[in-house]
């Protein structure tokens, strides 16, 4: 991509606040955690992203973050627990590559601690990614609270909402957004939240109650194939999904918010930023795992309005 800014951009650090964890498939075991797989994929995508979250000492943990470093992350801020494992998450997947979960619980990510330098990071941030999920448990909700409220008020902070049951609550939610100036949802997950806030009407009169009940700079809407919806204040974009052979789901959501905060970031057209993330989330669909490497090619290439 042609960007006389490229340098400025790359320079702007981003998190991704929550659960880092391995997803354990039927054919063996890849590094997850929706936050860790954004900070992956915002890494690929020239931006410089940390993970922030908790591992065992153990050996998965250890594992855990050298891949992370192998990937080119920066593992400074997750923390090792000699209290609590390393999280797993027990994935089948049903015959369209959809995943189901057993994600267990009371593992090093739910117990993630707010430090001087979690402290000092946030206050330094351009932008972060967090979710609900993280928030099942006290101490984790906490730091992920303290994180957010440290940042400076004109940083993005991207909410991914990723309800996975029975870890959310109506409260959970209702704070989460709060806390958010973007929200990125998808098409199963708002009628749950349109039971919990009464919302009515069509989708882009349910989306747009969203964003102005809750004073949110931008709604991310995705429909899986079917592509995705961005309204802003001003401003509603539809873009159709890009047509792939599904080879798992898993972290494509992820890619999404990643491209999403990557468009944002690079000051793109809010239509050249919805094409591209449907573009990297759809080649992610195509691969196995959440972090595949992504091409060059799709990279850097140029998205014409």
């Amino acid at each position: 991509m042609n960007n006389t800014n490229t340098y400025k951009w790359s320079q702007m650090k981003v998190a991704g606040l929550g659960e880092l964890l391995w997803d354990v498939f039927p054919h063996g075991k890849r590094l997850g955690g929706a936050p860790a797989n954004f900070a992956c994929h915002c890494r690929q995508l020239g931006l410089n992203a940390v993970p922030v979250s908790s591992v065992g000492f153990d050996e998965l943990g250890m594992e855990a973050t050298s891949q992370l470093n192998e990937l080119g992350l920066d593992t400074s801020y997750v923390q090792v627990t000699k209290d609590y494992p390393t999280g797993r998450v027990l994935v089948d997947l049903d015959e369209t590559g959809k995943p189901h979960y057993q994600i267990l619980e009371d593992v090093a990510w739910d117990h993630l601690r707010y430090t001087d330098a979690l402290d000092s990071l946030a206050r330094s941030t351009d932008a972060v990614c967090f979710g609900v999920l993280a928030q099942r448990c006290e101490k984790t909700r906490e730091t992920i609270h303290d994180f957010l409220l440290q940042m400076r008020h004109s940083t993005l902070k991207i909410l991914d909402v990723n309800l996975r049951a029975p870890y959310f609550s109506r409260e959970l939610v209702q704070n989460s957004l709060g806390l958010a100036n973007i929200v990125k949802l998808s098409d199963e997950e708002l009628p749950v939240l349109a039971d919990y806030f009464s919302f009515s009407g069509d989708v882009y009169t349910q989306l747009e109650t969203l964003r102005r009940g809750f004073a949110l700079q931008l709604v991310v809407y995705t429909r899986g194939a079917d592509g995705s919806v961005l309204m802003a204040e001003d401003e509603v974009v539809e873009t159709k999904g890009v047509k792939v052979q599904p080879v798992d789901t898993v972290g494509a959501g992820d890619s999404f918010t990643a491209a999403i905060c990557t468009g944002l970031l690079q000051k793109r057209s809010l239509h050249e930023t919805n094409i591209f993330a449907n573009r990297v989330a759809a080649y992610v669909c195509s691969r196995y795992g959440a972090t595949p490497k992504l091409p060059q090619e799709l990279i850097h290439e140029e998205v014409h309005a």
